[in-house]
């Protein structure tokens, strides 16, 4: 696999695990965003601590499913702001990893 393609790895990964959770929380008997939302929060940060390059494609690809899922059911905007907790995820990755393995300079 080519360094252009790597990053292709990571987005599957999120992808599936965000498509996961958003399945999960679309289930009729579901109702704890608290667990939903630490989901995001872990998913996204497990791919920006793993791969800190690109960490808005890592939180959009593990947080769009929700929001576009109650767009579609509800067209509801508001949900949009969900994806501040994968983005937040990803950037303590980020921050986590940079603590721990500082880039050189």
């Amino acid at each position: 696999m080519s360094a252009r393609t790597a990053w292709l790895v990571p987005l599957g990964l999120g992808l599936a695990a965000g498509a996961l959770i958003a399945w999960i929380d679309a289930r009729p008997g579901w109702d704890d965003t608290g667990v939903t939302a630490g989901m995001l929060f872990v998913a996204a940060g497990v791919l920006g601590f793993c791969w800190p390059q690109r960490v808005w494609v890592w939180a959009l690809s593990v947080g769009a499913w929700i929001p576009v899922h109650a767009l579609i059911r509800r067209q509801s905007a508001a949900m949009l702001l969900v994806l501040a907790i994968p983005f937040a995820g990803a950037c303590v990755g980020l921050a986590a990893r940079r603590k721990l393995w500082p880039p050189k300079a």
